[in-house]
């Protein structure tokens, strides 16, 4: 039997010390440890996969919590399912020791560890829904104040009218009318055209 590790962060600016402390208290060789930064609505995870890869039958593996294999329910079960039954592998949540399939291989044991399998998967998916729901009314709520979200514009300068005809002219290269304008160059197509548009309508 090996002992193995995995351990996930939602994005490349989160810190994965406290999982990864967890494991290596557990004497768990580095080479076994597996780490991904990426979110887990789906599986699509290069260490995941290399890990899954190397699991054998009867190979114990650690995860600090349910929602490290994924955050939607149904493939938490999938992913659960897989690796316990079709693959043959233990696996043990440091952060609920009911969810621990070394232990009360009974009948019961089992249907306790379904149970709690079942109604962490759910809260787990719930809480990433409430997330996404509170995120997309703040934002409306923020932008019906008047609150935008993204780059600000770039402004044209007062003489970008001048600029344009010189570019037109070839008497100004483009990279010079873009250092003076501080665009890059789609930017620049892009306000030019805008430029001329609003021209246009003040002469309607």
């Amino acid at each position: 039997m090996k002992t193995y590790g995995y351990c996930r962060v939602s994005s490349t600016d989160q810190n994965e010390d406290r999982q990864l402390i967890a494991m290596q208290e557990l004497n768990i060789p580095q080479g076994r440890i597996f780490v991904d930064k990426q979110s887990g609505k789906d599986f699509e995870r290069p260490m995941y996969k290399k890990l899954v890869e190397k699991l054998q039958a009867g190979d114990l593996l650690y995860v600090m919590s349910i929602d490290r294999l994924g955050r939607n329910y149904e493939e938490i079960q999938n992913q659960w399912r897989m690796l316990t039954k079709e693959m043959g592998v233990d696996i043990c949540v440091l952060d609920m020791d009911t969810l621990d399939t070394r232990c009360e291989k009974t009948l019961v044991g089992t249907l306790i560890a379904d149970l709690t399998l079942q109604l962490l998967s759910f809260v787990a998916q719930n809480e990433r829904e409430s997330i996404h729901k509170r995120q997309a009314q703040g934002i409306a709520a923020a932008q019906a104040k008047g609150v935008r979200f993204g780059r600000p514009p770039i402004e044209m300068p007062n003489n970008f009218g001048t600029l344009i005809k010189q570019w037109e002219k070839k008497q100004v290269p483009l990279e010079e009318i873009l250092k003076q304008c501080g665009m890059r160059r789609s930017t620049f197509y892009q306000r030019v055209q805008l430029y001329k548009l609003m021209q246009s309508k003040k002469k309607e």
